[in-house]
């Protein structure tokens, strides 16, 4: 009967300032992370924009050189490719912008929950 009366004292609930130092401690490792993943999506999807844009523009070279030389290459297969890069290009873009969009709905959600913890705390403590 002594362990589950020492278990009892051990399982108190936090008290405001206790819970307050978590939340913060929480934001403050996770915003930099956050902050950080952040950029780096920004980077990447700003280097894929770039991409898709290099690659529409080596589409509409081949496509000119075919239709100028009388060639008997036939360009259509490297325009399939580029066209289908150019399509897996879009995807990621989307997939990053989503995982952004996830990442900034955290961030919103852990702001709002530390500032509601420490309204909970400052109307305790007046």
């Amino acid at each position: 009967m002594s362990s589950i009366g020492a278990k009892k004292e051990e399982e108190k609930p936090l008290d405001c300032s206790t819970r307050d130092a978590i939340a913060d401690g929480l934001v403050d490792l996770l915003k930099p992370s956050v902050e950080e993943i952040d950029g780096r999506v920004k980077t990447v999807r700003e280097s894929q924009i770039e991409l898709r844009q290099q690659i529409d523009l080596v589409a509409e070279d081949l496509k000119k050189i075919a239709e100028l030389q009388g060639i008997p290459i036939d360009l259509e297969p490297y325009v399939k490719k580029l066209n289908n890069s150019r399509r897996r290009v879009m995807l990621v873009n989307n997939i990053l912008q989503n995982a952004q969009d996830r990442l900034n709905k955290l961030y919103s959600n852990v702001s709002k929950e530390t500032a509601k913890q420490k309204a909970l705390v400052d109307p305790q403590t007046k």
